[in-house]
């Protein structure tokens, strides 16, 4: 299958309004590559910086927001067009994004390793990482972010980067409200003790 993400600019997402027309919806599940493409441009840009969040890995985060994409498009016929594409589409991107970390942690135990892997990788996309850690503080906090476990990693991703409110998260996530707000209270709590000790950080 080709690729069928083409590109991103440098600029920061926002949160994309999910209010694609159900007839565009319905093609797609019907087959028709061109409502499909027209959900890749409209996603694309969140769903590279969602990966970005979650894994902290640029060239990853490509792969995976490709996968994603392709996986919906093969399993186009299970999805319901009357029901919003993001939150669907989301869930695929996550479970990719969760086993990549599993297999990540299998194939090694050391922080250093890792970035030593990633540091050496050229980033296609003029280095995003950069662009969301401008200063060395922002450099510390995403350190911070990339150490937490992937359910404090995740909604602070979703709250902070992508500036989504408590009640869509908690839909997105299947979870009640007042779990999204005391997930979200334990996560930063848990990122402040990283950041406060350079021993979580690895340094």
């Amino acid at each position: 299958m080709e690729t069928l993400v083409v590109g991103l600019d440098n600029q920061m997402p926002v949160a994309v309004a999910d209010d694609v027309d159900e007839k565009q919806l319905l093609a797609f599940t019907r087959g028709r590559t061109k409502a499909f493409r027209g959900l890749v441009e409209r996603y694309k840009r969140r769903a590279y910086y969602v990966a970005l969040g979650l894994v902290g890995s640029s060239d990853d985060a490509w792969d995976l927001s490709q996968e994603a994409f392709i996986r919906v498009w093969k399993n186009r016929r299970s999805f319901d067009p009357g029901r919003p594409f993001w939150p669907w589409f989301y869930s695929v991107l996550a479970n990719l994004c969760k086993n990549w970390i599993r297999d990540r942690e299998v194939r090694t135990r050391h922080t250093a390793e890792i970035r030593a892997i990633e540091n050496s990788r050229r980033d296609k996309f003029g280095n995003p990482e950069a662009i969301m850690c401008e200063s060395e503080t922002q450099r510390e906090v995403w350190d911070g972010i990339q150490r937490l476990p992937f359910k404090f990693r995740e909604i602070i991703i979703l709250r902070h980067f992508q500036d989504m409110p408590y009640e869509q998260i908690a839909r997105q996530l299947g979870i009640p409200e007042g779990s999204v707000m005391s997930r979200l209270y334990y996560a930063r709590k848990k990122l402040r003790e990283v950041l406060e000790n350079p021993e979580m950080r690895g340094e």
